[in-house]
């Protein structure tokens, strides 16, 4: 990861390392009883050191950035709301939130537009590229092709655990995906 072997580097420096991998997941993996603001600030905690973690649960730090981060999302209005009382859709955004004030080197996502519109799926799409603009790797899990030709410059098929095609995604076409969504054939 990130040029280096995770088995052999000791804990503290492989915390270092994980430090730099952002996940946004499909399942959000939000504190549903927290307000947005601390939910965002989780994007913090690990290059926070632990007094101020705590503090900001009293007192939420950095409010500003979440404030900049939520906006960009749609979301400026919900900065105080407790997250539960949130849609789908806008709980996926404060998990992209956490992520992009992460700022982490690689951002790894699972369906990261699963829970939203279309409109709000091309907009989160256009976020996480964004991120990385400034030097740093996407790797999405996406259902929705248009999604993945429109945003993603490979796209590879996996079907069973086996890749079925990579290609860069101005290539793909209608043969490779449908020998993708082909479920009846096996894989060798």
């Amino acid at each position: 990861m990130l040029g280096q072997s995770l088995y052999r580097l000791s804990g503290r420096r492989r915390r270092q390392l994980q430090r730099q991998i952002g996940m946004v997941y499909q399942q959000h993996q939000l504190v549903s009883n927290l307000s947005v603001i601390h939910n965002v600030n989780a994007g913090h905690l690990g290059r926070w050191p632990l007094w101020k973690a705590l503090w900001s649960l009293v007192w939420p730090q950095q409010v500003d950035v979440a404030r900049q981060v939520l906006e960009q999302l749609g979301l400026a209005d919900k900065l105080h709301a407790r997250t539960e009382r949130l849609s789908g859709g806008q709980q996926q955004r404060v998990a992209l939130a956490r992520v992009m004030v992460q700022n982490p080197k690689v951002v790894l996502a699972d369906e990261p537009v699963a829970s939203v519109d279309p409109a709000r799926a091309d907009d989160m799409m256009q976020q996480l590229c964004a991120l990385t603009q400034r030097r740093r790797t996407l790797l999405v899990s996406l259902h929705t092709v248009r999604l993945a030709k429109a945003y993603c410059d490979r796209i590879v098929g996996l079907r069973r655990g086996h890749i079925v095609f990579d290609v860069p995604a101005a290539s793909i076409d209608d043969q490779q995906l449908t020998e993708l969504y082909n479920l009846c054939e096996t894989t060798a």
